[in-house]
């Protein structure tokens, strides 16, 4: 397949194909490589078909950008993966231009290598992931390939999981530090980010699905999620205490939202609340979660079975591995009492 030539301010590429020629003019050289992978698909699917496929020579950017734009952008995860397009050129140099046949092992190992002395482990492991993805699209629904040279290398170990737990004296610093006491009807922004840590502590709920909530999605005995990490919706039972923290509600009626927040204002107002307290490095938001499940063990004694029902976690061993975080005194408490 001939590489796409700019003529004017157009771009024109040329498909050869059992002695015939395919043209097209678009608009970009990416759009013209989409344009010709496309085509050889086509053609080499007629019932005509007698000789060996071509190879559908596309770029490693040009397979990312159509991932994005037609599975990438519909995913949980769009921001990311529209972040890594992006910063592709930049990251990648001139590989992202090579061909996906030519993208090898190698060039991905030394790639790996060298972001992991620019950024975290984790952070490699996800951008490993997206290309991943993206090959195994080309893979499994473009048919351009057979290989993912990202599978033949190694990711970068994946970092313990964190098991930081809500201490009381932590809780009570947070609230006090957003300038609210229990059982206050939240007035302010900082007393809704309050209230919102209370109540995930109560629900096991993260801080997206709160912002999330509308009120017509709170019922009696639960809040119907319909926005969740794994794109499942999902009922959450409400606790006596979490039912009176709903009633302190008192936001406009004309706000379909339960909190007065979007994620942006929630997460500025509890970071400076975290520097000005001294917990900055120490608490996160998502720890009410791991503080929330150890509770609802030890105090409702839940199986966990009926406790993933609640968090919406799929894989039992997630649940039990990383989230639920007894202490090694809670446990010889536990043992006593049986």
């Amino acid at each position: 397949m001939q590489k796409p030539v700019k003529r004017g301010n157009a771009w024109r590429i040329v498909v050869r194909h059992n002695g015939l020629r395919y043209s097209a003019t678009r608009d970009t050289a990416h759009e013209c490589e989409q344009w010709a992978a496309k085509k050889l698909l086509e053609l080499q699917a007629s019932p005509d078909q007698t000789t060996k496929p071509e190879k559908v020579h596309i770029s490693f950017y040009a397979l990312f950008e159509l991932y994005y734009n037609e599975s990438g952008k519909n995913k949980k995860s769009q921001k990311f993966i529209d972040q890594q397009l992006k910063l592709l050129r930049k990251q990648w140099g001139t590989s992202a231009d090579l061909s996906i046949h030519d993208l090898s092992p190698q060039i991905v190992k030394d790639w790996r290598d060298k972001r992991l002395k620019a950024v975290k482990p984790a952070t490699v492991s996800r951008q490993f992931a997206v290309y991943s993805a993206a090959f195994n699209y080309a893979r499994k629904e473009l048919f351009l390939t057979k290989e993912n040279p990202f599978k033949e290398v190694n990711r970068p170990p994946e970092a313990q999981p964190r098991n930081q737990r809500v201490s009381r004296e932590d809780e009570e610093t947070i609230i006090a530090g957003l300038k609210y006491q229990r059982g206050q009807v939240p007035t302010k922004q900082m007393h809704y980010v309050a209230w919102a840590f209370l109540f995930a502590l109560e629900t096991a709920m993260r801080r997206g699905e709160i912002i999330g909530i509308e009120k017509k999605n709170v019922y009696d005995d639960f809040i119907r999620l319909t926005d969740t990490k794994n794109g499942k919706r999902r009922d959450v039972p409400l606790t006596k205490r979490a039912k009176e923290l709903l009633a302190l509600l008192d936001t406009p009626e004309h706000d379909p939202r339960l909190i007065p927040h979007n994620t942006n204002s929630f997460r500025l107002i509890w970071q400076r609340n975290l520097t000005q307290t001294g917990l900055v490095g120490k608490i996160r938001f998502h720890d009410t979660r791991h503080e929330a499940i150890t509770r609802f063990v030890h105090n409702y004694k839940l199986p966990l079975e009926i406790l993933s029902k609640i968090t919406g976690h799929e894989t039992i061993s997630i649940l039990v591995n990383t989230y639920y975080n007894p202490t090694a005194t809670e446990i010889a408490r536990m043992l006593d009492a049986a």
